[in-house]
Formats: structure tokens, sequence, C-alpha cells
């Protein structure tokens, strides 16, 4: 499977199907990797990706600290985020795409329309991440790793990730840096030679800039006010994709679109067919 370098990150990458571009940020939080599409929740029987890669060309990636992409050990905004999908796009050499989010990556979808909107021609947004017990969710993954840190120090953090293919939703003692510690080593000899103090300062001004709000984390309201871009917001029903997430995108952004398949969910049909006709139409 291919790589490119995207904001200095190597970014593992698939592009399926042919037609107008869809980039694609993939749901699984900390574990965002292209599989994601098949295996991760609802999106295993909804089969987006592949319905979709018959009228588009699809691009997946493993997003950075995620999968086989690699990473930096410094603190992650939605910024950084942007920056390696907007990478991508360069070195694909494709200037205006729709983007497509699910889960997390719903919010880094929002944070590339408002920071480059000459470049998106739309946004999907399925089953946004977000909500009040999403956030302290999250929070709580990041204390726990600076806990263990604290009681085992970063080589500690180093053997657990070496022992285990858990990731950092599965197991928050691995931290968000775990994937590039196993398929690195050069970036694991670094990681576990940091002063701990400055990593921990680090780790802390992550969880704060990513996770600081009780709707959808990413761009600030005011910004999705002013988008001009379409937008198609499916909202999910769990805890971690609260239906209130999806209501807030769908008050702030001034071309949203708005579908609830209700508490059952879309179904594979239904959800290709709404998304196709959102993306023909735009």
């Amino acid at each position: 499977m291919p790589t490119a370098v995207a904001d200095g990150i190597p970014t593992r990458f698939e592009v399926t199907g042919s037609g107008p571009p869809l980039l694609m940020f993939s749901p699984g939080g900390f574990d965002s990797t292209l599989e994601s599409w098949r295996t991760v929740g609802i999106h295993r029987r909804l089969d987006l990706l592949g319905q979709l890669a018959t009228r588009y060309t699809c691009i997946t990636f493993d997003r950075r600290e995620s999968g086989r992409s690699g990473g930096r050990v410094e603190r992650l905004t939605w910024d950084r985020y942007v920056a390696q999908a907007v990478g991508l796009l360069d070195h694909l050499g494709i200037e205006r795409a729709h983007l497509v989010g699910a889960c997390v990556g719903c919010s880094s979808a929002a944070a590339m329309a408002v920071a480059q909107p000459g470049r998106v021609r739309s946004t999907v947004l399925f089953s946004p991440a977000g909500g009040v017990r999403y956030r302290l969710r999250q929070q709580d993954r990041f204390a726990r790793h600076l806990a263990h840190v604290q009681a085992h120090g970063l080589d500690g953090v180093a053997e657990l990730v070496r022992a285990s293919d858990a990731g950092f939703s599965a197991d928050p003692r691995v931290g968000p840096w775990n994937s590039v510690i196993r398929t690195d080593p050069a970036f694991a000899a670094a990681y576990v030679a940091q002063d701990v103090a400055s990593y921990g300062l680090v780790v802390t001004g992550t969880a704060r800039l990513l996770f600081d709000r009780d709707t959808v984390p990413g761009p600030e309201p005011e910004d999705l006010l002013r988008l001009d871009v379409p937008a198609l917001v499916v909202p999910g029903h769990d805890e971690s994709h609260a239906p209130s997430a999806a209501h807030y995108l769908r008050e702030c952004l001034p071309r949203a679109q708005f579908w609830d398949a209700g508490p059952a969910g879309p179904t594979r049909e239904t959800a290709a067919a709404r998304v196709m006709e959102f993306l023909g139409a735009v």
C-alpha cells in the first residue's frame, strides 16, 4: 500500500474507485485507520466506502499516530490533522475534494473545511463524535495514560505497547503514540529518551486542545457559522455519538442538510443512497 509524506508525516493511504475525489476521514478515535471504514461500528454493515467507490475516487488513509502512518510527539490539534490531510491531497495533485467524515473524523473534516474552504466542495459528517460523556471519556483516557507514565516511566509505556496490540481507545495506558512506537524503532528510541515532565505537558495540552467542549470538538462555532460549504449531517444515537453533537453542527452550519434515520440507524441501502444524492446535487 502506498505511503506519502504529508506535513512531514509518513502517511499510508489507499485510492479506490473513479470519479470526483472524496477524501475520507476514518472513524475509530485514536485508532483511525483506512481499514476502519470496513471494521468499526456501524460502518461494518453500511459499507459506505465500497458503495461510494462505484461513483467516486475514494481516498482513505491512516490518520497520523494510527495504523502504519507515522507521528511526532507534539501537542496534537485539529490543525495538525488538517495539515496531514491537505498534504495528502497535495501529494495526489488534487485541488478540491468532497470530504466525508465519520465519528471523530467529522471533527477533522469540519476543521479542514474551515481552514481550507477553497479546497472543499462539500462535507458529509456521518455520526459525529461528541457530547458530554464523550468528552469525559476522552479526558479520562489521557489522565489514565499519564498515571501509567508516572508509575512506570516512558520505558514502561514502550514495554506495554510491545506486549500488546491494543490502541489508545482500548487501553489508555499505551498512549496516543502507541502505533508509531510499534512500527518505527527510531521513534520508539526517541520516545523513551524524553523528559517525563516535558512529555506530560504535551499530553495535557493535547487533551485540552482536542476535547475542550461538550459539543463536537474541532472548529470554533463562530467559524462554522461563517462557513459557505454545503454539508450533510447524519446523527448518531449513542454515548460517543450523541444526537446533540449532530444538532450542534446543524445549528452552526449555514448550508447544512440534516438526515436522521432514527435510533435504528441507516441501512446499507439508505445510507449510500442519501449520501450519493447529496453529493450529486452539490
